[in-house]
């Protein structure tokens, strides 16, 4: 993974042009994005030209950080080499899971409780409403 360096690390003979793609560049593909609206919004052909260098630079379909996002997902499952961490390791997922799997029954709970209330004052409100329309009748 390389990394660029801060904008304000950069050195001063590098033109303006330089030092944003620099800067835009360590922001990620998010700054770039919001850049080009931003030109769009401000004065179209500024963002145009925005578009048109990203795509031509390939920064738009740049996949290196899809390839990161999925294969960071597996480093969990893999051997450290390292029995002790290993097992360290396998019995903090193990509680983690246990602890998501109480924390989800949890609100599903409370979730049916809150349920059961609102149901509880619908009837309770239909109810008294049905009374006081039998009592008008009546009347």
């Amino acid at each position: 993974m390389s990394t660029i360096a801060a904008p304000a690390s950069l050195p001063a003979r590098m033109g303006w042009f330089s030092r944003a793609e620099a800067w835009l560049d360590n922001k990620g593909k998010g700054a770039w994005i919001a850049a080009m609206v931003l030109g769009l919004i401000f004065f179209w052909p500024v963002g145009l030209a925005l578009l048109a260098y990203m795509i031509w630079s390939k920064r738009m379909f740049n996949s290196s950080c899809s390839r990161r996002r999925m294969s960071s997902g597996f480093t969990a499952m893999r051997s450290s080499g390292n029995s002790a961490f290993d097992a360290y390791k396998a019995e903090t997922l193990r509680r983690l899971e246990e602890e998501q799997e109480n924390f989800e029954a949890f609100l599903k709970r409370l979730r049916d409780a809150k349920d059961k209330a609102e149901f509880d004052q619908f009837m309770d409100d239909r109810a008294k409403a049905a009374k006081e329309s039998r009592e008008t009748a009546e009347a």
